[in-house]
C-alpha cells in the first residue's frame, strides 16, 4: 500500500497532459487574434479597392 501511494504521488503524466492542453489553448487564442486582425485589414483593403474600381457616372 505504501508503494502504491508513493507511485501515485510521483506520477506526473496527468500534469504533463494539462500543461500541453494549456499550451495548445494559448496558441489557439493567439491564432484567433491574429486571424481576426488580418481579416479586418483585408476587409478594409478590399472595400477600398471596390470603391476605387466602381465607374464614376
Amino acid at each position: 500500500m505504501k508503494n502504491l501511494i508513493k507511485s501515485f504521488a510521483n506520477d506526473e503524466s496527468g500534469a504533463t497532459a494539462i500543461e500541453y492542453g494549456l499550451i495548445a489553448a494559448g496558441i489557439s487564442v493567439a491564432i484567433i487574434t491574429i486571424v481576426g486582425s488580418v481579416g479586418s485589414t483585408l476587409t478594409s483593403t478590399f472595400t477600398t479597392i471596390d470603391t476605387k474600381m466602381k465607374p464614376t457616372p
